[in-house]
């Protein structure tokens, strides 16, 4: 039998890897792969998801080279992480996690199919691999569409021409095709309103878009499609969420596919790679799923939001040009590079006696691609669900190829080790091919290992240069808003927290402030979480301490219209109501207020200000130690104000509450 000893790391073109020892086995053990009796399902992909929320924020103003570096190693075939499937979020004007993301449409007779960075995203993913494909969510939905309830579904005919809506400028206006639509990401699903949804799509012509739900967990979804048939029928795919690689009978019984429509969202060290290569297999091993998409594609967002730097690889400083391919990049490649979408898996077990997991994939043509994983409990742990206890030894496993697997006589080695001792992993290294002796071969695996054994000779690992070194946020920085026509609607770093901040053209003022930064949305969405009652959108370095923040500001809404600038913003995210900080307010009534929190419960100092609304004012925020100051047009309007906690957060500005507002020549020192 051809045994891999101490295989030695072909030297390819990017440079060899650490050679290898393999381990004395304590166990063996065989496996058959035959295709005699028939396949097992089809296999669907891997992917990812921007979005759920505003995920890939930071991504969009990198300077190239960089920005299309990192979009290579996400979606380019046989380059990186190479994603079969790219779900986005269908903006909502809410907060879905990490921020908000615009709608297409913020009010009933308003369409812009322009917004955001999901459309941009669709079309590089496209531009590198057109057979990508593509998933749209919604998270949240605008106000209007519940008529002042916080519910989609009183009326599901708007509900549903909104979704179509988006479906239908995806193809118009970016010329891309949506494959897959989802209900409602993680809450309630209503049957009248899925049906209704696949009649309209197909009213409109869009019979080819497929039904995903409900992107929560496996039941009542699969319960209700089983005494409803017209459920039933129109259900393409049954999407659960962190399904612990486990699945219940009866959203098997369905005969749908099974899909971890959203999985992994773990912190994207060496843990969260063996996470990643866990339920990569285990998900179809144990739970029939055919495909597994990571929350999320890329960390493009403050790092000190939640879930910071739970994605597969992290590009969160645009500033800098910095950006690190994480491992579980390499681990999806183990997979993604060797097989595609529309291939089918082996019908085994997939068990390994030594713990571990393997799969096996045909074409049907020929070709065959075995994953191996040996993860081990407490280095593949994900955030969630918890994970039940399991041993990983080492072991030799020997493979019997039937079928017409009989006749192959190489197989392409491509090899992870998980170094948690060292921390010096050995990510996707090509090693010798394997030479297979009448249809057998045996291999000798250690803990934390991930092996991919391939008649397909595809799989490449190079890259580019190192980028530039990490650097913090520039202390100084500006923003005059001063652009004609944006590439994005938002401008570059604001992470909008609550509301929408668009670049704005004034078109009836005639002197300074005729490209601004507007707040856009006026009525509360359908939210995902809980918003604030104020809109936010903070900027910079969470460690900053001591600051200045300067703005000019335009309240837009009389009588009870107000605007703030901030520092020291300590949360945002699904946390944003509880964000503290130093708040610098103005209102219409011609107040000011000085507050410790954004909700404004915590009065520092109020009085009198004489400002009023449709008309510009300049603020000034400076925050030193335990004191902060404000100025009103340049001249002292409060000051010694004593601040105490928190200790350092971001900038910010924002509004009294969901209204139209203005701001200009923002400055941060």
């Amino acid at each position: 039998a051809a045994l891999l000893w101490g295989a030695i790391l072909l030297a390819c073109s990017c440079g060899p890897g650490p050679p290898r020892v393999g381990a004395a086995p304590l166990l063996a053990a065989t496996y058959v792969l035959d295709d005699a009796n028939g396949l097992g399902r089809e296999f669907d992909g891997i992917g990812a998801v921007s979005g759920g929320g505003a995920t890939s924020r930071l991504l969009v103003n990198y300077q190239e080279p960089y920005r299309s570096e990192i979009l290579d190693y996400l979606f380019k075939p046989n380059f990186g992480a190479s994603l079969h499937i790219l779900k986005v979020e269908i903006g909502g004007d809410a907060q879905s996690t990490d921020g908000t993301e615009p709608s297409h449409m913020h009010y009933e007779n308003d369409e812009n199919y322009f917004r955001g960075y999901e459309w941009w995203l669709m079309k590089e993913a496209k531009k590198r691999n057109p057979k990508i494909k593509l998933i749209g969510l919604p998270w949240a939905f605008p106000g209007w569409i519940g008529k002042g309830e916080n519910w989609p579904y009183d009326y599901p005919d708007i509900t549903a021409y909104y979704i179509v809506s988006w479906i239908l400028g995806a193809k118009q206006y970016h010329d891309l095709d949506i494959d897959y639509i989802g209900i409602w990401n993680e809450r309630a699903f209503s049957s009248k309103y899925i049906k209704l949804l696949r009649y309209t799509l197909d009213k409109h012509g869009l019979e080819q878009v497929r039904i995903i739900a409900s992107d929560r967990l496996w039941e009542p979804i699969s319960f209700v499609m089983m005494i409803d048939s017209e459920l039933h029928g129109v259900v393409d795919v049954i999407g659960a969420h962190y399904p612990g690689t486990k699945t219940v009978q009866n959203a098997i019984l369905t005969g749908k596919k099974l899909w971890s429509s959203e999985d992994y969202s773990t912190f994207n060290n060496d843990v969260g790679a063996g996470c990643w290569a866990r339920i990569l297999n285990q998900n179809y091993v144990n739970g029939n799923m055919t495909a597994t998409i990571a929350w999320n594609l890329v960390a493009s967002y403050y790092e000190e939001l939640p879930f910071g730097r739970c994605a597969l690889m992290t590009a969160q400083e645009p500033w800098s040009g910095h950006y690190k391919v994480e491992s579980p990049i390499w681990i999806t490649a183990h997979t993604t590079q060797f097989t595609q979408p529309g291939w089918s898996y082996l019908q085994v077990d997939g068990h390994l006696e030594g713990g571990g997991s393997f799969v096996a994939l045909t074409d049907g043509l020929g070709n065959l691609t075995i994953i191996i994983e040996t993860m081990s409990h407490n280095h593949s742990k994900c955030i969630r669900p918890p994970l039940p206890n399991f041993n990983v030894i080492p072991q030799r496993a020997t493979f019997y190829l039937r079928g017409s697997f009989y006749m192959v006589q190489t197989l392409q080695v491509w090899h992870s080790r998980l170094d948690f001792e060292s921390g010096n992993s050995s990510l996707f290294q090509q090693l010798h091919p394997l030479q297979v002796w009448r249809g057998r071969f045996s291999l000798d695996l250690n803990v934390d290992e991930v092996y991919t054994l391939t008649t397909l000779k595809t799989g490449w690992k190079c890259g580019y240069p190192e980028p530039p070194p990490p650097q913090p946020f520039p202390s100084i920085y500006s923003d005059d808003f001063n652009i004609r026509n944006p590439p994005f609607s938002e401008a570059p770093n604001f992470a909008d927290q609550t509301g929408v901040f668009e670049y704005f053209v004034n078109a009836s003022d005639p002197g300074d402030h005729v490209f601004t930064l507007r707040q856009v949305v006026v009525q509360r969405p359908i939210t995902w979480v809980s918003d604030a009652d104020q809109t936010i959108s903070v900027i910079g370095n969470f460690k900053w301490v001591n600051m200045t923040v300067t703005c000019d500001i335009y309240i837009e809404k009389p009588r009870d219209g107000g605007v703030f600038i901030a520092g020291r913003v300590d949360n945002g995210g699904i946390y944003v109501r509880d964000s503290k900080g130093v708040f610098f307010w103005v209102f219409a009534d011609g107040t000011y207020r000085v507050t410790g929190d954004l909700a404004g419960k915590e009065i520092l100092m109020k009085g009198l200000a004489g400002v009023r609304d449709n008309a510009w004012h300049t603020l000034t925020l400076n925050i030193q130690g335990n004191s902060a100051s404000g100025l009103l047009n340049g001249y002292p309007l409060w000051e010694n104000v004593t601040v105490s906690k928190p200790g350092n957060g971001w900038a910010a500005l924002g509004t009294r509450s969901f209204e139209f507002a203005q701001f200009d020549n923002f400055h941060i020192e």
